[in-house]
């Protein structure tokens, strides 16, 4: 049975830093959260010029994962749990922030110096309340480590995270969360299998396309309900999509600022204790 379209969330604009601004169509004042995921932003593309300097600077986060897609370009990933990478266009990274962790990101010191073309998508994948306190870690992958998935005349489509077609995702998490991100041509159909019972999304990067009979242009997130299974999706123009689908997390979610918890309270915490140096330090 054809999965039924709950929501069509439209991307808005939103200024994260005085000089960045994504497009965010989850949270959505339509609707919250697919918990675990929290947060969906896609930054570019944006052109830089040769010799622009541009980061995001030093910031804390406790209690979730930032997951990293990174579309066109190179960015690093630098933490004060020693942690640095760089993450060239096909590549993924995920940072569990857990109890609590400082990072900073952006464009490559060798991508603004030559000048390119950046975009990705960066979303905030909850964890559960028995590993919020847990002890941040890293990773990452690069695009020929994604097992592709899905295979036929013109799809191109890589397994980041989770089970699918009896294959694994490289990047790992508390909860199975399944993560799909690839092209498809103009004019071919590609046909996705979602387990009844999980949030399942789609993020449509790039193109129109036809999803279970409905037309969704570009920066349009799709929820699904969650009964059913088959999602059927046509390009009508070459498109890029995001397929997302997790088990859901049947826990209360706060969200503030730079952190997830499942309280108020604990996001109140969390910002005295960055005003009070309880996350440490990072100087780049």
């Amino acid at each position: 049975m054809k999965k039924a379209i709950t929501y069509i969330l439209e991307g808005r604009e939103k200024k994260i830093t005085e000089d960045d601004v994504v497009i965010q169509p989850l949270p959505h004042q339509k609707f919250r959260f697919a918990n675990p995921f929290i947060v969906l932003h896609h930054m570019g593309p944006t052109i830089i010029k040769p010799g622009q300097k541009s980061r995001i600077h030093p910031h804390p986060h406790r209690g979730f994962s930032p997951y990293t897609f990174m579309l066109q370009g190179e960015g690093y990933h630098r933490d004060n749990a020693g942690n640095y990478k760089v993450v060239k266009a096909g590549g993924v990274q995920w940072m569990f922030a857990g109890r609590g962790i400082l990072h900073s990101e952006g464009p490559t010191v060798d991508l603004l110096q030559r000048g390119g073309t950046q975009e990705l998508i960066q979303l905030w994948i909850n964890a559960p309340k028995a590993n919020k306190w847990d002890e941040p870690f890293y990773q990452a992958a690069t695009k020929e480590q994604l097992p592709l998935v899905l295979e036929g005349d013109g799809l191109n489509l890589r397994l980041a995270s989770g089970d699918y077609e009896g294959k694994t995702g490289p990047i790992k998490n508390f909860t199975p969360v399944i993560s799909i991100i690839g092209e498809i041509a103009a004019e071919k159909t590609v046909n996705f299998m979602a387990t009844p019972g999980y949030w399942t999304l789609l993020y449509i990067v790039h193109g129109h396309v036809v999803v279970n009979d409905k037309i969704i242009e570009p920066h349009n997130l799709i929820v699904f309900d969650k009964e059913d299974e088959d999602i059927s999706i046509t390009a009508i123009k070459d498109a890029q999509v995001l397929f997302l689908s997790a088990a859901p997390i049947e826990e209360p979610v706060a969200a503030k600022d730079n952190f997830v918890m499942n309280w108020p309270e604990e996001n109140e915490q969390a910002i005295s204790d960055f005003k009070n140096g309880l996350f440490g330090s990072l100087s780049f």
